[in-house]
């Protein structure tokens, strides 16, 4: 079992998180990692509003005993989100673990501390991850260039970000973004990471609440399939490389700077996201994906997978590095 300063501070038993995920990050997965051993969390903003957040935790609430988490992702949008009236309540409903991401969380860190709450912040360059700690965040989850979603402007990969972070804070530091099997966890403990955030391998699981044919997409690409739009806004979004993300940067290359998210809307709104997941259908809208994708190659359960990944974490340790040591 490996054991670091992450696993005792939220009580779990593997260092492996399974990350909010618009429309994927709902009961039936986060139970499934949590049984599994790992921190299994629920995606706020999935719930249309506050009190069908809170059905949803009390429905995870009876898929497991074991500790999850909440998402809650702080990001400017087109219709106002009552982010005040989410982040109640996740209090209200006694979670003790979220995770923050998007703009600066300090008013929300503010809120869940006082309540007693551990904050786990996602971000994406050292210096948010300095200013989240400062405003009281227990754990930072340092999100790479290769991740899925919103990777940030600095372009930065995790070889670097990951131990440019852990030199810099003094709280426990999860490694985000390009991770899939004990490889990545060995390699994420080695740069001083305690543990490792992953989405897209389990969205490429029996438990993910998405069509099969998503999950077979992304067991069957490779490392070049994804693509990043939004660039030319400077709100740059790495995404599985279907038609419609190529027809978003060919309009983006087109526009140039005079590019505005109106030229795009209509290809990229989150209903039609949504209905990929739901309907099958992956080249019907944008849907997030990671670099990832290209180390994925089966669909196992949750058990299955954080059984595996913690096997090979501990065999490349033991074994493999042990053996180079002359």
């Amino acid at each position: 079992m490996l054991k670091t300063r992450f696993t005792e501070l939220l009580g779990i038993q593997h260092p492996i998180v399974q990350g909010g995920m618009q429309w994927v990050g709902r009961a039936e997965l986060a139970s499934a990692v949590s049984n599994a051993g790992g921190l299994g969390i629920l995606t706020g903003l999935t719930q249309p509003t506050p009190q069908a957040l809170k059905d949803e935790i009390a429905r995870c609430r009876q898929m497991t005993a074991k500790p999850f988490g909440v998402n809650l992702t702080i990001l400017p949008s087109l219709k106002p989100i009552p982010h005040d009236e989410y982040a109640q309540a996740i209090i209200d409903s006694d979670i003790k673990i979220v995770e923050t991401a998007g703009s600066n969380p300090a008013k929300y860190i503010g809120m869940f501390k006082q309540a007693g709450v551990k904050v786990l912040h996602k971000c994406t360059a050292v210096r948010h991850a300095l200013t989240a700690e400062r405003h009281g965040a227990d754990v930072i989850s340092i999100d790479g260039f290769e991740c899925a979603g919103h990777p940030g402007e600095d372009d930065v990969p995790n070889q670097i970000l990951i131990p440019a972070c852990v030199d810099k804070v003094k709280i426990p530091v999860i490694a985000s973004g390009g991770f899939a099997d004990g490889r990545g966890l060995a390699m994420a403990l080695a740069m001083g990471a305690e543990g490792i955030n992953m989405g897209t391998r389990f969205m490429a699981t029996k438990e993910a609440p998405i069509h099969a044919n998503v999950k077979q997409k992304i067991a069957e690409a490779g490392e070049r399939d994804t693509a990043l739009i939004f660039r030319s806004l400077r709100n740059t979004s790495r995404v599985f490389k279907n038609k419609i993300a190529e027809e978003v940067v060919r309009i983006e290359r087109e526009k140039g700077p005079a590019m505005k998210i109106d030229d795009v809307a209509h290809l990229v709104s989150g209903a039609r996201g949504r209905t990929v997941y739901e309907e099958g259908d992956t080249d019907l809208g944008i849907w997030s994906a990671g670099m990832v994708v290209g180390l994925i190659h089966d669909v196992p359960s949750c058990q299955e997978l954080v059984s595996r990944i913690v096997r090979e974490a501990e065999e490349i340790i033991r074994g493999r590095l042990e053996k180079m040591i002359a």
